[in-house]
């Protein structure tokens, strides 16, 4: 995929300030990962009266089948062959736009902080993509670009030039030029439209593309002529998405008309019923999903090991089953945040007698953390080496012995659920290693087996039928008797 984005200027007003704009700088040749395969960025043209910044995108079209399995993301999942041999390494489409959003981020919200006078100035912009699928053909490129301040050129694109009796094919060649446009709000409109005129999304179309919509569309998108087409679009034709962007599309209207903020607005309305809930974020389901299991094995004295910022020991603190609450990391940092989180200096006599932060790694036994009801190492173990692990599974599970353990850990089968998770990252820039569903099972059985336990395994999000959830949680509970071998207690330490 190909696209170019060409400015002119003067000496007093270098057309080289396209460098700034995107952040990227003239001279070189850059080139980013990405979800689905490398963004190349360079120069092709670059001096004070012109400027050309192209973008090229290399799809890995093996490796799209096989992150989406063939559904929504590499072809028909009808036609075997198809998911291999398709238009996706060459014509536009959302592949393009998550490229732009992840390459141009701070282009695209706008900011630059070497200039930060210059995303608010309009400039001559002419953008051209050589291929792009328009199921609408010309007529409906022009009428999505023209009313946001384009003039527009879609030439269709022949599906063979040595035969023009076969007609055109269902893609154009899209120029758009305008002086009246911010670089900022060019990069939206292209990352909405794209995919709008492709009219699929190869990716997984989740709740929060609602949002990514409004914060792209905000400006243009609520008075737009082909608002409802757009919308739809966009969002896969899901209803229910669909629905909810509008009504909050109509809002954003009332507001402006009404020279009010939306949230006034909104307050003054009565309380809305039967509609969808915004997404809970997975870090508050996880709490909750902590919470409850914790609830149902009655357990009140509480172990958080690798507390971070002290989340959970906050969420902990405001049920009143929760008499003895520990936080146990080794980052004085963080326990130092912790500490401020929960506002330890200001706490009665009362609740600051149920919680206490103590610095302490998890690689090694503590008599002070036998005893207790339950221990939690919520997203703690994938940020351990795992030559390390044996040490922290005796620790905790062999030393400690608590009735309960609660882990969670990412499910790295769901990582392709995430459009702007470049292919083979891991969520995290400190995870040592993210496990399947297989593997974390495998891992938590032979601890299970080793120091006495029983454990069941619990999805933690929303559970996809193909890849499983983004979380799982594995629920140890202490057996009725204490079959930890010597020789296995032994081995764990040496190791």
């Amino acid at each position: 995929m190909f696209l170019t984005i060409t400015t002119t200027g003067t000496s007093e007003h270098p057309a080289t300030d396209l460098g700034f704009l995107l952040h990227k700088h003239p001279g070189k040749s850059q080139a980013f990962s990405t979800s689905y395969g490398t963004a190349h960025v360079l120069y092709p043209e670059a001096d004070d009266q012109r400027c050309t910044a192209a973008l090229l995108l290399e799809v890995d079209t093996v490796a799209l089948v096989r992150r989406g399995k063939g559904k929504g993301r590499g072809g028909a999942p009808d036609a075997a062959l198809a998911q291999y041999v398709n238009d996706r390494p060459y014509a536009a489409s959302s592949l393009l736009a998550v490229a732009l959003s992840a390459v141009f981020s701070s282009a695209l919200r706008g900011v630059c902080h070497a200039r930060p006078e210059l995303p608010s100035r309009p400039r001559p912009l002419r953008i051209e993509v050589p291929a792009l699928p328009a199921r609408g053909g010309p007529a409906l490129v022009q009428r999505l670009f023209e009313p946001l301040g384009w003039t527009v050129s879609a030439e269709p694109v022949a599906l063979d030039a040595e035969f023009p009796e076969w007609g055109d094919s269902r893609y154009v060649r899209l120029v758009l030029e305008s002086e009246a446009v911010t670089l900022a709000q060019a990069l939206r409109h292209l990352y909405v439209l794209l995919p709008v005129l492709d009219d699929a999304k190869h990716y997984w179309v989740a709740p929060d593309e609602v949002d990514k919509l409004l914060r792209a569309g905000e400006g243009w998108l609520p008075e737009h002529p082909e608002q409802k087409l757009i919308t739809s679009r966009y969002l896969a034709r899901r209803w229910s998405l669909t629905r909810e962007a509008m009504e909050r599309l109509e809002l954003v209207r009332l507001a402006e008309a009404d020279d009010s903020g939306v949230d006034e607005l909104d307050n003054a309305v009565a309380e809305e019923t039967g509609t969808e809930e915004k997404p809970t974020p997975l870090a508050v389901r996880r709490r909750d999903a902590i919470v409850a299991a914790l609830h149902e094995r009655g357990a009140a004295r509480v172990l958080d090991l690798g507390c971070g910022q002290g989340q959970l020991v906050q969420a902990l603190l405001r049920d009143a089953r929760f008499t003895e609450i520990v936080g146990v990391d080794v980052s004085v940092r963080a326990l130092t945040i912790a500490a401020r989180r929960l506002k330890l200096d200001r706490m009665g006599e009362r609740q600051s007698a149920r919680v206490t932060l103590r610095q302490g790694s998890l690689v090694y036994t503590d008599k002070q953390l036998k005893g207790y009801d339950a221990a939690v190492l919520s997203e703690v173990i994938e940020h351990l080496d795992l030559p390390r692990l044996p040490a922290l599974e005796y620790a905790v599970f062999g030393a400690a012995r608590p009735r309960t353990v609660l882990v969670t850990t990412p499910n790295v089968e769901y990582n392709v659920r995430w459009e702007t998770l470049s292919a083979g990252h891991a969520r995290h820039g400190d995870h040592r290693f993210e496990w399947t569903r297989e593997e974390f099972g495998q891992w938590a059985h032979t601890v299970a087996e080793r120091h006495g336990y029983d454990v069941e395994f619990r999805p933690i999000g929303p559970d996809d039928p193909e890849v499983g959830p983004p979380t799982q949680m594995a629920v140890f509970t202490l057996g009725t008797t204490k079959d930890t071998k010597d020789t296995s207690v032994k081995e764990a330490t040496a190791a």
